[in-house]
């Protein structure tokens, strides 16, 4: 068994640039991979895709959430799950984001 406290990884999350948000993986396994983003804001994580599914978790704070050409309000508590090939990105609003991102199977191991 594995246990993990994303908010005290989110305090210590880095980024390569100041304008980036920061992240930290929490779990790195062959069938998925937990990473935890702190958007800050003005900070935003652009839409893209991944082969895998993509289960956005809301931890704290307040923003938005793409999918394709749709953006909606997301807050805590929140789970946003898009499918493999689906476009999809972040954005903090007023507050700090925390988002925890479980991706499925995990890329590059299937």
């Amino acid at each position: 068994m594995k246990t993990y406290a994303p908010h005290a990884a989110a305090l210590t999350a880095s980024s390569a640039h100041r304008d980036r948000p920061a992240t930290a993986i929490l779990h790195d396994g062959p069938d998925a991979r937990l990473v935890l983003f702190r958007i800050e804001p003005g900070q935003r994580v652009p839409p893209h895709t991944s082969v895998s599914t993509v289960i956005l978790s809301v931890l704290s704070g307040s923003g938005s959430v793409t999918g394709g050409d749709e953006e909606r309000a997301v807050g805590p508590g929140e789970i946003v799950v898009y499918d493999p090939g689906e476009v999809h990105g972040m954005e903090a609003g007023e507050e700090t984001l925390i988002i925890l991102a479980t991706i499925a199977p995990r890329p590059g191991h299937r």
